[in-house]
């Protein structure tokens, strides 16, 4: 799924994790530096890549709570993983501001301080592996684009009653596809060789989006776990998934695309 925070396609979120990493991880190697090798000097750099790492934390986590909300899709396994990934980075946030707030205090404990930067890191470490797995198995931010796809259509409506106009005729090419918003639905509206359909954006195995996947000959492919679906009747063609996908009519005329709910 294309990230809703990315700069010309490419997702903010992981370009800006590198630093509160490289800030958190520097803070306690300089602080042991400094306590075993008696150096007030990597005592006080600890410090200042101590408030540097929440600054920067701060920072990542608002394309990576954007992310959340409006990429990974609702009601799948990636909607959990995201969600315990930006709870477990938020811990790791509020253990290395209580560490800078005790650094303050010139009588502060060091065994305290280095307890609280070793428990901020391993989490770290747990949340970049479930942040690693969002990527590259939920494909999260990422924009697979394949053959005819086109550029990733998105189109939300407010307004809905009966049969709605969702595309002109011309803007899909064949194999491509256009992810639609209507109240609380994610509807998928898809042209074959043999005209248009719509279908619900969602895998029945693990919640993966299919608009994110691929569409060939009549058949989406969920971009997880390869679950395939013929978009014509929904029925299941390629597991894992056992259940069909709920479709929708269709109806082209005068140049436009309508959808019946």
């Amino acid at each position: 799924m294309k990230s809703k925070a990315s700069i010309k396609s490419h997702p903010i979120h992981p370009i800006l994790v590198g630093f509160p990493i490289a800030f958190f991880t520097g803070t306690l190697a300089a602080h042991v530096a400094g306590w075993y090798l008696n150096k007030p000097v990597c005592l006080e750099i600890a410090r200042h890549l101590n408030l540097a790492g929440v600054i920067m934390a701060v920072i990542t986590a608002i394309p990576g709570l954007i992310d959340y909300i409006y990429t990974v899709p609702p009601k799948s396994s990636g909607k959990k993983r995201a969600a315990q990934h930006g709870m477990m980075n938020t811990t790791v946030l509020i253990l290395f501001l209580i560490a800078w707030l005790l650094r303050k205090e010139e009588t502060a404990n060091p065994v305290i301080l280095l307890a609280l930067e070793l428990a901020g890191v391993a989490l770290m470490m747990v949340a970049g592996w479930m942040g690693g797995t969002l990527v590259h198995r939920n494909q999260i931010g990422v924009d697979q684009r394949y053959a005819n796809a086109g550029k990733w259509n998105e189109q939300y409506f407010d307004r809905v009653s009966g049969q709605i106009e969702v595309a002109r005729s011309e803007e899909l090419k064949i194999n491509a596809m256009k992810l639609l918003h209507i109240r609380n639905k994610r509807i998928v509206l898809a042209r074959t060789e043999e005209g248009f359909y719509a279908f619900e954006d969602r895998c029945p195995h693990k919640g993966g989006s299919l608009a994110g996947g691929s569409l060939a000959c009549g058949t989406v492919q969920c971009p997880w776990h390869g679950s395939q679906f013929l978009i014509k009747e929904g029925t299941v063609t390629a597991g894992p998934a056992q259940e069909a996908i709920e479709t929708y009519a269709v109806e082209e005329r005068n140049g436009k695309v309508y959808l019946k709910l």
